[in-house]
């Protein structure tokens, strides 16, 4: 079992990536393994609503984005982090949700567990943080959670490591994690089927 840990930061090794090392460190604990998926400092871009990643199954925009798609498929479970800027998510981690959950497909995420982090130096942290776990109810992935909201505070990594419950809720999150995709192989290896799927209606407000 696999999970995902995406650093939205433009920072590699700053405050939000010290969040997910404290995940990935006791998700290793648990027997789960882990990647972090950096998106990094080059300039993603929007959807472009083109619809082409219906007929490609890849995003028409080569970069980042198809290359985390292609690990998604292959992962068990995810976990989303950013910074806070102007209390919402950081830019080019939204660009990069956009486009990955809309050009992966409803099978790369159905059913997969997702969470979500948020570093901030004080604020805006909850508004992130609500913002990130809609993209995880839309795709039908059940949304792990920690004893508190997940976040953590400082404005550079040895004031997050000092954040000792923002640390704690990491670690909580983390093995809240590894739990239940123990608990999944579990009831996929005793034979629990998938929940039964109906056709999709779309109602239009407009009469």
């Amino acid at each position: 079992m696999k999970v995902l840990l995406v650093n939205g930061s433009p920072h590699a090794k700053g405050c939000t990536y010290t969040a997910l090392t404290e995940i990935a460190k006791t998700l290793e604990e648990e027997g789960i393994e882990w990647e972090i998926f950096d998106v990094g400092m080059e300039p993603i871009s929007g959807c472009l609503g083109c619809g082409r990643c219906v007929e490609l199954k890849k995003c028409v925009i080569e970069d980042t984005v198809n290359e985390f798609t292609k690990k998604a498929r292959e992962a068990d479970g995810f976990i989303f982090g950013t910074p806070v800027h102007y209390a919402a998510a950081s830019g080019a981690l939204t660009s990069f949700m956009d486009r990955a959950f809309y050009s992966g497909g409803k099978d790369t995420y159905y059913l997969k567990p997702a969470a979500c982090i948020a570093s901030a130096r004080r604020a805006g942290t909850t508004a992130a943080f609500e913002q990130i776990n809609k993209y995880f109810t839309i795709s039908q992935m059940p949304v792990i959670s920690s004893r508190y909201w997940n976040m953590v505070h400082g404005t550079k990594p040895e004031e997050v490591m000092e954040d000792k419950e923002g640390m704690q809720c990491m670690r909580i999150l983390a093995r809240n994690m590894a739990w239940f995709l123990k608990i999944k192989e579990a009831g996929e290896k005793a034979g629990v089927p998938l929940p039964k799927t109906e056709k999709i209606e779309k109602t239009s407000f407009i009469r």
